[in-house]
């Protein structure tokens, strides 16, 4: 490996230390600054694995990164929580907000049996805007639980459905960064 070569993983490693793995250590940014980084880089990541033509594989790949990014909102509120844990906290979720989480992955798997390969270009969008409402309803639920507040089932519902509606123009933005980016990848 080349000296230029070995610089740039070199340079990977310290922006995505900074960026994801140790962001609840920074003090040059406000904790809700942390969250909407995080989920972002998250949202973007799973919509980005989304294109893969792989029918029923999303639950099984984008729920570990979702959990994931659980974990690392809880440490910036405060609540530190093992992935398995985050797992659990997020089936908690989906059964309170309801069949919305749950059917993202039919209409994922649909996409991609009725067209494949193309379908996974087009479930990008719903794909980042899921994850990022997930993002959204995980943040509520830690900030909560670092006041030791209760949790309002009725506001994680509407968190879960703005969130969703919101961020699905974005994720089409998204979809374009992504399909240019991989058409880049195979020139």
């Amino acid at each position: 490996m080349s000296t230029k070569q070995e610089g740039v993983i070199s340079k990977a490693r310290k922006k995505l230390k900074r960026e994801v793995l140790d962001i609840e250590n920074r003090t040059d940014i406000s904790n809700d600054e942390k969250v909407t980084r995080i989920i972002k880089i998250f949202s973007t990541a799973c919509a980005a694995i989304a294109v893969q033509p792989i029918p029923f594989a999303d639950i099984f790949v984008l729920t570990p990164i979702q959990a994931y990014m659980g974990t690392r909102i809880a440490a910036i509120r405060g609540v530190p929580v093992s992935e398995a844990k985050a797992k659990e906290i997020i089936k908690e979720l989906a059964g309170v907000v309801g069949l919305g989480m749950l059917g993202q992955n039919f209409v994922l798997t649909a996409y991609k049996i009725g067209v494949p390969f193309a379908g996974g270009f087009m479930t990008i969008p719903l794909v980042y805007a899921a994850s990022y409402a997930i993002g959204k309803v995980i943040d509520y639920f830690f900030i909560k639980k670092s006041r030791n507040e209760s949790i309002n089932p009725e506001e994680l519902k509407r968190i879960w459905k703005e969130t969703l509606k919101k961020k699905k123009k974005e994720g089409k933005k998204i979809k374009d960064d992504i399909r240019k980016s991989r058409k880049a990848y195979e020139d």
